[in-house]
């Protein structure tokens, strides 16, 4: 058998190189992909939260009419609903709620975690390395479902910190995972989940595909109270500052941090093509912008949006990560053709509108997202 064959990418040598850190040898080429039938079951965890309920209507829209849509949140908390959908209230940190929501399911996508901004993940860590038990739980509930592929949305804060302590980052590319040195809690958590995903297609033969995402945003995803992440609160503190006529943001941090951010249309896109990719199974992906900005560049962009140039205030006690984070998309491009390329000036642009909507229905006393 070729080292290069079909079976050969998909058993033992591809996921003993897996587990090593390195995506399995490969010649390049864009990948063929395998359609999934519309009418078997999909099922989505966490879809009350911002990317699963974007993947939720993304699938809805291309026509599958079987989706079950699962989040501990009361439905009525959801960030969005996709009309036709089964909706279902549970927590996939429970055994049991996991073999429900997986029963008859053709395809599992895990994107259920209590986790949220930098903000968050530096100080809840036990919170987040407790979803642990949501994808130990998921991926045994879908293997016994008989479950064909499954999914699990990894992150970059699973890659070496060693690499990103200069704002000047080389770009993450998927072996520098390893030697392993990821975030405490959150990327510990997403590494060792990686792990589980590679063993159950290794030793149990069910089809598995691990993305690691790069700062993902956009409109329906969580502006305030905690858990936002860097564009949202940025849009939110410059919409604050214009209302307020207080003329001034704090920025965590000194705004030199850089990072990419790649908008939700992307992602979901980017997740599917990397489930159904008969290439990238058991092999963790970067899905990301490969389109740095520093801090303060992000800042700029909200400000133009905004019409507006605030005094900045920044506040170097406040947690901020990493010095310097971006996807390096080589493997996405050559296996996938295609990478995420949504301009983040354009991106940003609609986020910020959808946030100032929500900004003043929230102080017209209408239910808003956050």
């Amino acid at each position: 058998m070729s080292p290069l064959s079909g079976e050969a990418l998909r058993g033992p040598t591809a996921c003993r190189a897996a587990r090593r850190g390195f995506p399995p040898k490969r010649s390049f080429f864009v990948s063929d992909t395998a359609s999934p039938a519309k009418d078997g079951l999909i099922v989505i965890g966490g879809a009350g939260g911002f990317i699963a309920g974007a993947l939720t209507r993304y699938f809805h829209d291309k026509g599958f009419t079987r989706i079950r849509a699962i989040d501990k949140k009361p439905v009525h908390e959801w960030y969005q609903r996709t009309p036709g959908v089964e909706n279902l209230c549970l927590d996939l940190s429970d055994r049991d709620n996991c073999e429900r929501a997986c029963q008859d399911a053709m395809e599992v996508y895990n994107l259920a975690a209590d986790m949220g901004g930098m903000g968050f993940i530096e100080r809840f860590r036990v919170e987040c390395l407790r979803s642990i038990l949501i994808n130990t739980h998921m991926i045994e509930a879908a293997y016994r479902a008989g479950a064909q592929r499954f999914f699990f949305s990894s992150s970059a804060c699973a890659y070496n910190t060693e690499l990103q302590k200069d704002p000047k980052v080389r770009a993450l590319k998927e072996t520098d995972a390893y030697p392993a040195m990821a975030e405490r809690g959150y990327g510990w958590e997403k590494l060792v989940s990686e792990m589980f995903c590679e063993e159950y297609w290794h030793e149990r033969g069910m089809k598995t595909a691990i993305a690691r995402f790069h700062n993902v945003y956009g409109p329906m995803g969580t502006w305030d109270g905690g858990r936002e992440k860097a564009p949202a609160a940025i849009c939110r503190k410059v919409i604050e500052a214009k209302d307020t006529g207080v003329e001034e943001i704090e920025i965590w941090g000194d705004g030199k941090q850089t990072r990419s951010f790649m908008y939700i249309d992307d992602c979901t896109l980017g997740i599917d093509k990397i489930m159904h990719c008969e290439d990238l199974i058991a092999t963790p992906i970067n899905l990301g912008s490969s389109e740095l900005v520093s801090i303060n560049e992000l800042v700029d962009i909200a400000e133009k949006v905004g019409e507006t140039k605030l005094k900045r205030n920044y506040k170097l006690d406040a947690p901020q990560g990493v010095a310097g984070r971006n996807s390096d998309n080589t493997m996405i491009k050559k296996i996938l053709g295609w990478e995420p390329d949504t301009p983040l000036r354009e991106g940003l642009a609609k986020t910020y509108r959808w946030i100032e909507q929500q900004y003043n229905d929230r102080k017209a006393g209408k239910r808003t997202v956050s």
